[in-house]
């Protein structure tokens, strides 16, 4: 069986085991602490990042955007659609919440890896800056759920979901449109819930 070495909290590992969940893609699921360069980790990703996907010949397959096409291929393409515009939909719905994930990340880093006196709130402005024009543009048009949930909504979920965990009350005010997305999304796959960043 694969394993799929992650981190509880990490956005995109959220994403990853959520479309697991959804496809019945089987993943034996490994908690790991990328700060200890775990020889496992560090085999199968030089990178030492997670999520990280190691294949039962042992093949190491990340990011998170070429798992998920990896977990859409072993299954029957359930998580992307084949008609092509619907497809690049869904994938640019992945790529604005991962660039969303992206910025957050350098948010969160900024302020538990620098002494306060060094974190440059310049960088920290602009990260924000970058969240809140995507969550603006998210919100006016939030993606349309239909039975068949795509990658690009399990990312927004995602991603919403670590906002929740990381950024409580900060981002909310204004976007009760992505809040009630969420909500629908919840209500309509609760077996994804679990996963969620935590």
């Amino acid at each position: 069986m694969p394993r799929l070495l992650y981190s509880p909290a990490s956005p995109y590992s959220a994403k990853v085991r959520m479309a697991a969940i959804h496809t019945g893609y089987a993943v034996s699921a490994e908690t790991v602490d990328t700060n200890a360069d775990p020889d496992d980790l560090i085999k199968a990703n030089p990178l030492g990042k997670i999520p990280c996907l190691i294949t039962d010949d042992g093949q190491g397959i990340f990011d998170s955007r070429v798992i998920m096409q990896h977990i859409g291929r072993e299954t029957g393409n359930i998580l992307y659609p084949r008609n092509a515009a619907k497809r690049l939909e869904a994938e640019r719905l992945e790529a604005i919440t991962d660039g969303i994930c992206d910025c957050l990340l350098a948010h969160v880093y900024e302020r538990r890896f620098r002494p306060e006196e060094k974190i440059h709130l310049p960088w920290l402005e602009r990260q924000w800056s970058k969240v809140t024009r995507a969550l603006d543009e998210l919100n006016e048009n939030p993606p349309k759920l239909t039975k068949k949930t795509t990658g690009g909504h399990i990312a927004l979920r995602a991603t919403l979901g670590y906002l929740a965990l990381r950024f409580d009350g900060q981002w909310e005010r204004g976007r009760s449109k992505l809040t009630r997305w969420a909500k629908r999304f919840d209500e309509r796959f609760p077996e994804l819930v679990e996963a969620l960043p935590k």
